[in-house]
């Protein structure tokens, strides 16, 4: 019943940003057939929408998998490495060929081969148990290199590419595409097997010894929830560049609206994240149309309040 309600507020959110932008567009012109309309509708906001609907989905998806996973609900995509390999990868693409910008899928191909790469050398450091307070400190060692060299590159390189490897570390959708659409796609059947291993997700509440007493192999799932959350988590990156707080802030909202079973966690949200994602691209450019902000600030605007407000929480109850 949730998810059914879920899937038809996103559609409502999806129909309603739609008609938002620098050139609001009303029914009258969609039904209307007006030229100009059309083409904003089909070539710009439709394949837009979409596209934020996606990568703002598995984005939440994945941080509710690796809260799942980490046990705490403080936990995000990104502390496994991948996102900051992938800008990594993306900005030395860029520094070093600044011609392939004229083809971004040698970049977006960079950036997702890049946070595979940071986090396989994640899983090889933290060992074949995969031990997670090892994992977490390792991913966050790795992330932290990752956005270091980006920085330095910025520095290092000519304007207009400095201009594009902002992008990479600010997020953006304004160069949506239906072939990008089409890449993010492929994040649907990894959501799919994630949401499939709702049940593996909910008996690791559980001590190490009982866990595998039912039947569960603890490392062997969660390399392989890692694997598919870092492919993910690198699909939405390399199409959108790095966009933050939407899998941390996301998840717990879902699990304060809808309890923290994940065969109902999951799905749900993919939903919210989808919605949240088309609101602040909504927002990213209206707000000071005809120019854009980046989306990535809208994201972190709205979810650094909310992660303090996490983290005095649990303090508090920690005390």
């Amino acid at each position: 019943m949730h998810l059914t309600i879920g899937v038809f507020a996103l559609i409502l959110v999806g129909v309603s940003v739609l008609m938002m932008g620098a050139v609001p567009l009303g029914l009258d012109q969609w039904l209307a057939g007006d030229p100009q309309g059309q083409t904003i509708l089909w070539q710009l906001r439709l394949p837009r929408v979409l596209l934020a609907g996606l990568v703002g989905g598995g984005l939440a998806l994945a941080g509710a998998s690796v809260q799942g996973l980490f046990r705490n609900p403080l936990a995000d995509p990104t502390l496994i490495g991948v996102a900051g390999g992938a800008a990594l990868a993306a900005a030395i693409c860029i520094a070093l060929a600044p011609q392939l910008l004229a083809n971004p899928w040698w970049v977006a191909g960079a950036a997702f081969f890049g946070g595979l790469i940071v986090t396989f050398l994640v899983l090889a450091v933290a060992g074949r148990e995969t031990a997670l307070h090892t994992l977490l400190l390792a991913g966050l060692a790795a992330n932290a290199i990752s956005l270091a060299l980006v920085g330095l590159i910025g520095v290092l390189v000519v304007d207009e590419s400095f201009r594009s490897i902002a992008f990479w570390t600010l997020g953006s959708l304004n160069h949506a595409t239906w072939q990008e659409v089409a890449v993010g796609l492929l994040m649907l059947p990894l959501a799919w097997r994630l949401i499939y291993r709702a049940d593996a997700l909910n008996a690791m509440v559980l001590s190490e010894h009982e866990f595998s007493s039912l039947g569960y192999a603890s490392s062997v799932i969660r390399r392989e929830m890692i694997v598919l959350v870092a492919a993910m988590t690198g699909i939405a990156v390399s199409l959108t560049g790095v966009i933050a707080f939407v899998g941390l802030i996301v998840p717990h909202m879902a699990r304060i609206a809808f309890g923290a079973m994940h065969q109902t966690l999951l799905p749900l949200a993919f939903v919210m994240g989808a919605m949240l994602m088309m609101l602040a691209d909504a927002a990213s450019r209206t707000l000071i149309a005809p120019m854009e902000i980046p989306i990535g600030i809208i994201t972190a605007l709205i979810g650094a309040p909310v992660f303090i407000a996490l983290l005095r929480k649990q303090v508090t109850s920690g005390d």
